[in-house]
């Protein structure tokens, strides 16, 4: 009898990673989740240990490999958050915590390369806007604020490439997050000299760019761990942002991709890098030949947690069973649309598109004795899509946008699609959350293999 053929998508998200096995003649076959703290030892900075991610993508991947075992693993391709950097000894220890995309400590340096001019033309050579998410400006954080460990660490990677190392035994980026770091040249496709004299930081310490179709293979210790193969092909993928296009579909002309999750975004896929003049989108690579232009949010899903525990606790403790952010958007579900002509700027943590400016604070505008936290709520939600439709407005500017297809666990709640569609103003589609970045990872992973001419074929053919 002829075995059955996976592919397992491995995606190290800002809270969890999972885990999806897809089946080559279509569907999912299995599906885990491992979650992970983030810790905020002080306001503004956001850790994550790098060991304990490392840690639960292998459990995922054993979980999700057992449960698959009566087929052949043809291949993980993997997928991670962007814009985290770690240092790491001669060892390959990590000598700092992940300091993950929503930590703000670097917020000074980013306004000092703003003031001093260079802003602008580091954003249109490396696709990042300059902002505290980048490891370039959390690289110059370092060297002023902890020099020791600046001088120290032997290497400066990303979460993508120490998951890559703990998979393969092998150091390496791609160009997708490398593009992330804000020192990526994207004419070369190689890191950018006037971008790492600003980080103050040699190439040799930074990992070698690999193509996002690059193909490395698992090594002994964490085959055994795993249980699979030594030498299965591990796909080194592209970032999480661009895979969610493609694991909806969201590849073509016209269509944007929507994410929303902790945080959030919008792209679209152009077959060339490009940014705009107003400095106010990114472009960071899908493949060679096909780059993500868009914007991210800091704010996204995280204000309907933050709203949970800090406007509605009773709520939460009436219904013990219940997910709390789907208790707190019941509640905001009694208030119609507009909130009544409340407002709510969420900037909780360090914003980012359309304005880049890490020091906007929140604000709640047209505050009335008559709202309630309900309004709060539905005024918050509200205020996370308007963020969205801005970013969908600058990149209509450049190709016009005539349909959008959504993906990220935010999307279970009916509100958060309705509020999502109302504001956007054009179609929405909204993949099951599986389908979106786990299957863009896979994706990209099969057409690596050559299974499929073009990234969007193998979409197709493992959501068939």
């Amino acid at each position: 009898m002829t075995r059955h053929q996976v592919i397992i998508g491995l995606d190290a998200g800002t809270t969890a990673v999972k885990a999806v096995a897809f089946g080559l003649d279509g569907g999912r076959r299995y599906s885990v989740l491992r979650d992970y703290p983030q810790h905020e030892p002080v306001p503004g900075r956001h850790e994550q240990d790098p060991q304990r991610v490392l840690a639960a993508s292998v459990e995922a991947l054993a979980e999700c490999a057992a449960a698959v075992a009566d087929a052949d693993v043809v291949g993980v391709a993997v997928s991670t958050a962007m814009h985290g950097l770690i240092a790491l000894d001669d060892q390959m220890q990590p000598i700092t915590p992940l300091l993950t995309w929503a930590d703000a400590r670097a917020h000074a340096e980013a306004r000092e390369l703003h003031e001093a001019g260079v802003a602008h033309d580091l954003h249109r050579r490396t696709g990042a806007p300059v902002h505290p998410m980048t490891p370039l400006t959390k690289l110059r954080w370092f060297a002023r604020h902890e020099p020791e460990v600046f001088a120290s660490a032997r290497w400066w990677v990303g979460l993508k490439d120490y998951v890559l190392w703990g998979l393969t035994g092998t150091l390496a980026t791609e160009l997708s997050s490398a593009g992330g770091t804000g020192m990526l040249d994207m004419a070369t496709r190689s890191w950018s000299a006037e971008a790492l004299t600003v980080a103050d930081i040699d190439a040799d310490r930074l990992p070698p760019i690999l193509s996002t179709t690059a193909a490395l293979t698992l090594a002994a210790e964490p085959a055994r761990r795993a249980g699979l193969p030594p030498g299965t092909p591990v796909l080194v993928g592209a970032a999480d942002g661009p895979l969610g296009n493609l694991g909806t579909g969201a590849v073509i002309p016209g269509v944007v991709g929507v994410s929303l999750g902790t945080s959030g975004a919008v792209r679209m896929v152009v077959p060339e890098p490009r940014v705009d003049e107003a400095g106010s989108l990114f472009c960071y690579a899908l493949t060679d030949d096909a780059w993500a232009v868009g914007g991210a949010i800091s704010n996204g899903g995280l204000v309907v947690r933050w709203a949970a525990s800090a406007l509605a606790p009773d709520v939460i403790a009436r219904f013990p069973d219940r997910h709390p952010e789907v208790a707190v958007l019941d509640l905001a579900d009694s208030v119609p649309p507009g909130a009544d002509g409340l407002v709510v700027l969420p900037y909780l943590v360090a914003e980012r598109a359309p304005l880049w400016d890490p020091d906007l604070p929140g604000a709640v505008l047209g505050l009335r004795i008559e709202h309630t936290r309900a309004h709060l709520i539905r005024a918050s939600v509200e205020g996370v899509c308007r963020q969205l439709r801005a970013i969908l407005d600058r990149v209509d500017a450049l190709a016009p946008v005539t349909a959008a297809r959504a993906t990220g666990g935010a999307f279970r709640s009916r509100l958060w699609r309705e509020v999502l569609a109302a504001m956007l103003e054009r179609p929405l589609t909204v993949a099951d959350d599986a389908e979106g970045t786990a299957l863009g990872a896979a994706a990209l992973g099969l057409y690596a293999l050559g299974v499929t001419s073009t990234p969007l074929a193998a979409t197709q053919m493992l959501a068939s």
